[in-house]
């Protein structure tokens, strides 16, 4: 009932706020001054970022209303830059009857309850003052069935926006709903009606949308929500042809009108040849759910096969593994529930997923190890500060009660604490920004001889690398790296500890052919260790 009321309240405070600031047409373009850019080295920027997912409701609350807010996010830069975070990733901002924002009311807005479009463009200049982006999340696939386009289309059959989505006389297999006027089609659930990308009028509704994100309000980029299910075909629900050829023109689109914008892709469940089939020519990058996969899976069971398995697919599929990493997300139980409290699984996986090609995403609270399962909103609770009443994220009840173990797991409970979670999260950022290797170079996979091994080499102009990690909670003695593929100098020097504890043993062998490797005589339970090789 709680539940319910809470509900309502959101929807008529949402629509009462929205009702005059509406677009009335398919396609206006608001006037707004766009805040400064971050500094733009290059236009593929986002290959050498750290990406941070924000929940804004649960981020930071500064006006005492048990929400967070832009300012929230804004008064947290100073901790994000100091973890290492060159770009952040918010979840949807616009405003919408739900919690979550997934359903948007209104694209030229933002939700009031996380503050005005002023405090945004504040939030984006202090930002990019610090040189790091902020993508939004742009969600094109629906729209709330209280968009005013929606309402009036589903109310009069001879309305302007009735075409702007999709209709049918009777409902068909699948995700139709009733309407006032025939059928709707609505993939996610009857409150998300798609919007009907085969009519030209919503694509140009979307690229001004677009334009006015980007080079109006001064966003860096979108994540693209449910990409997938853009365009249905033929009885086809995902990835279809026309879905495809769509976003080939949007990307040229995008770019023409700024080189320098980003594009991420929700492909729920891509492995890397899904990837290749939507970077390009369609989206800057896609998320690889097989790597993700792969690391939670590998560090849960205690055996490389699966991040073997997800790094050899993306060697196949997308060699250049442009691409973006992570290890659970927004829609998923959290890290810490996933590995059950295990802080040295935690280390495990968030050192893989650092130490590997791609870009990596960090789940907001996953750097302190935040617990939560489904349902949805326990994984998206707020943000663990302090162990002060309500986890410093606010002076009031926060919009969704704390779990227990925030008095322990905390930001300032972990600061400065070199065996925390968080300073582990610090240290092998800073070591994977100061060491750009670890960045964009290419990986050989090294045979350990132990399943309970995982071993790669990092190698480029700028340095060699061995990385290492026991994946179990046993010391191993058993192993062995087999540098035969290695292709290394014909002669080491030395070695040299990156990461990890003691010293690493020389590497023997010259002329290009070494001995199979066993850099320490014991690994201990869940050890990580970065070994550089100089030549």
């Amino acid at each position: 009932m709680l539940k319910r009321l809470f509900s309502t309240l959101l929807l008529f405070s949402f629509l009462s706020a929205c009702a005059s600031s509406t677009p009335p047409t398919p396609a206006p373009t608001p006037q707004a001054a766009a805040t400064p850019k971050a500094t733009q080295p290059k236009r593929d920027w986002w290959r050498t970022a750290v990406f941070y997912e924000i929940f804004v409701r649960s981020f930071y609350d500064t006006d005492g209303n048990g929400i967070g807010d832009f300012n929230g996010v804004a008064a947290k830069l100073d901790y994000l830059q100091e973890l290492g975070v060159t770009a952040i990733w918010l979840m949807p901002i616009h405003p919408s009857p739900s919690y979550h924002g997934y359903d948007v009311l209104n694209y030229y807005a933002v939700n009031p309850q996380y503050g005005s479009m002023e405090d945004f463009k504040n939030l984006l200049a202090e930002a990019h003052k610090r040189d790091m982006r902020i993508i939004i999340d742009l969600v094109i696939n629906h729209t709330s069935s209280q968009h005013p386009w929606f309402r009036d289309a589903d109310t009069n059959l001879d309305s302007a926006y009735r075409n702007f989505y999709v209709w049918a006389d009777s409902p068909g297999a699948g995700s139709w709903h009733q309407g006032q006027n025939g059928y709707y089609y609505g993939f996610f659930w009857s409150g998300m009606p798609d919007l009907n990308y085969t009519n030209p009028a919503v694509t140009d509704a979307m690229y001004k949308i677009n334009d006015y994100w980007l080079n109006e309000i001064g966003v860096d980029g979108f994540r693209i929500d449910a990409v997938k299910h853009l365009i249905e075909q033929d009885g086809k629900l995902e990835n279809t042809s026309l879905t495809h050829e769509w976003l080939r023109e949007y990307y040229k689109t995008y770019k023409a009108a700024n080189p320098s914008a980003y594009t991420i892709g929700e492909v729920y469940g891509a492995g890397s040849s899904v990837v290749k089939q939507y970077t390009g020519t369609e989206l800057d990058h896609i998320f690889n759910f097989e790597m993700a996969a792969g690391i939670m899976g590998s560090v849960n069971g205690g055996a490389n096969s699966g991040i073997t398995s997800a790094v050899k697919f993306a060697q196949m599929d997308t060699p250049d593994y442009n691409y973006a990493t992570f290890l659970t997300n927004h829609d998923q139980n959290r890290v810490m529930s996933v590995f059950n409290g295990d802080v040295d699984k935690a280390k495990v996986a968030s050192f893989l997923m650092l130490t590997l090609p791609g870009t990596p995403y960090i789940y907001y609270g996953e750097e302190i190890g935040m617990q939560g399962r489904k349902p949805d909103e326990d994984i998206r609770l707020p943000m663990q500060w302090n162990a002060d009443k309500f986890a410093g994220f606010s002076n009031v009840e926060p919009w969704r009660a704390l779990p227990a173990d925030y008095t322990q797991v905390n930001v300032a409970a972990q600061t400065g604490d070199p065996a925390s979670l968080l300073e582990h999260y610090r240290t092998l950022i800073q070591l994977r920004k100061s060491h750009p290797t670890l960045q964009t170079a290419d990986i050989t996979l090294l045979d350990a001889g132990n399943s309970g091994i995982f071993a790669t080499l990092r190698a480029d102009s700028n340095g060699t690398y061995i990385v290492l990690a026991n994946l179990t909670g046993e010391a191993v003695t058993d192993y062995q790296l087999d540098l035969g593929d290695a292709e290394l100098a014909e002669s080491i020097v030395g070695v040299g500890m990156l990461f990890g504890e003691g010293q690493a043993q020389v590497l023997e062998g010259s002329g290009g052919a070494f001995n199979p490797y066993q850099p320490f005589e014991s690994l201990n339970p869940y050890a990580m260790a970065i070994i550089k090789l100089n030549p």
